[in-house]
């Protein structure tokens, strides 16, 4: 190899750790439709505390908050009172069954300022200094590319904008390689792509985190 060559590897990111153990079930419809009846459990706000996890993200009447991930829009309530008539919600997913059965959801909730945006993997596909807050609950650990996500997640972010991320600490979850990394090196990673780490804090002891970062 060519000593340019090689100081350009070197400069390079560090290559996408993809998710594989997280996203095999989502492979397929009918792996997705299993998934859904799990999102949507009868049982899940006692587990999840919804209201006291927007409670800590700090959102104001009037804010943009992405709800990264929305799968079938669980958050959407909680996020759309939230931000009030004046703010907006942006519900992205990159499985339109999922994105589809949010928007079911919503309008059955009559949620009024909820957008809904289909990225992909690669992608967030959600534009320039659109949002205040983004969002991502339980999804960060079924990043496939979490460079390029964290890159669109940055430039849709306005200044000062935030990252808050809840996830499972991955010696608390009952399938540890599902977990793709633990809290330490979820932040880690986050600092790499345009991010300044602020706090942490437990949302369920010993099963899930918060993790807050701004735009640098």
């Amino acid at each position: 190899m060519k000593l340019s060559c090689f100081l350009l590897a070197l400069s390079l990111p560090l290559a996408a750790q993809v998710a594989k153990d997280a996203n095999s079930g989502y492979r397929t419809e009918e792996g997705r439709s299993r998934v859904a009846k799990t999102l949507a459990a009868s049982d899940r706000d006692g587990r999840q505390k919804p209201q006291e996890l927007v409670d800590a993200l700090g959102l104001k009447g009037g804010d943009s908050v992405v709800d990264l991930g929305t799968g079938v829009g669980y958050m959407l309530p909680f996020l759309s009172r939230a931000v009030g008539p004046t703010g907006k919600v942006i519900a992205m997913d990159i499985f339109p069954d999922f994105l589809g059965q949010a928007k079911v959801n919503a309008g059955k909730a009559n949620l009024t300022n909820v957008e809904f945006v289909a990225g992909t993997d690669k992608d967030p596909n959600l534009g320039t200094n659109t949002a205040d807050v983004v969002f991502t609950l339980d999804a960060y650990h079924h990043f496939d590319y979490p460079d390029l996500t964290l890159a669109g997640i940055a430039k849709a972010l306005r200044p000062g904008g935030r990252f808050i991320l809840v996830d499972f600490y991955k010696s608390g979850f009952r399938d540890p390689a599902h977990i793709r990394l633990d809290q330490a090196d979820v932040i880690k990673e986050v600092e790499r792509y345009g991010f300044r780490f602020v706090k942490k804090q437990d949302h369920q002891p010993g099963v899930q985190y918060i993790a807050f970062f701004e735009k640098k």
